[in-house]
């Protein structure tokens, strides 16, 4: 993939989007992704890609590398399968011991009532702090160490304005040794 090695190699990197969420928690990230996915896009030349939505700021950062670079593919974005409990299937869910795997589906529970809560509801002007802030606590008080929970625009990832209504939930906490992700689109009704 890298004939003269990584460091030394062009990169990739889609600003803006990169830099929030999962980007600022772990600099770099996104930068590597894009230069590895656009090297294997070039090599490969596809019509079309399929990502998954579990990684919902990764399928962003791709389709903007695509449409900025004119790169002629189509980026799907493939539901997340979870498990029955509502668990996101992950490769990290094997570094969960058999105590945290049981809390782990209390991620996913956070999100749904956070939906519960906003449904229904016009983006107040105010913005969605407050309810960040508690769904974190609820993590906290779970076991999980968060690094953050967000409400965001599906389309972009920017903070919601008060007419937005395609909206993205994203959450990123530690349970034990693995850093999981998660998110939950939601449809907010018109203001009338």
């Amino acid at each position: 993939m890298y004939p003269r090695g990584l460091e030394v190699m062009t990169q990739v990197e889609v600003p803006g989007v990169s830099d929030i969420l999962c980007g600022a928690f772990r600099p770099g990230h996104f930068r590597g992704v894009a230069t590895a996915v656009n090297r294997l896009f070039n090599l490969v030349q596809p019509d079309v890609a399929l990502f998954g939505k579990k990684d919902y700021q990764q399928l962003l950062v791709i389709r903007l590398m695509t449409s900025d670079l004119g790169m002629p593919i189509e980026i799907v974005g493939v539901d997340t399968v979870r498990d029955a409990d509502g668990l996101a299937l992950s490769s990290r869910n094997g570094y969960l011991t058999p105590a945290e795997r049981a809390q782990a589906p209390r991620l996913y529970a956070t999100l749904l009532a956070l939906a519960g809560q906003i449904e229904g509801q016009p983006v107040p002007a105010r913005g969605y702090g407050a309810e960040e802030v508690e769904a974190m606590e609820i993590l906290k008080s779970a076991g999980f160490r968060p690094d953050y929970v967000s409400l965001r625009r599906r389309q972009d990832l920017a903070v919601p304005g008060t007419e937005d209504r395609e909206l993205v939930i994203l959450a990123a906490a530690w349970l034990g040794r693995a850093r999981l992700i998660d998110n939950l689109e939601v449809e907010l009704k018109p203001v009338r």
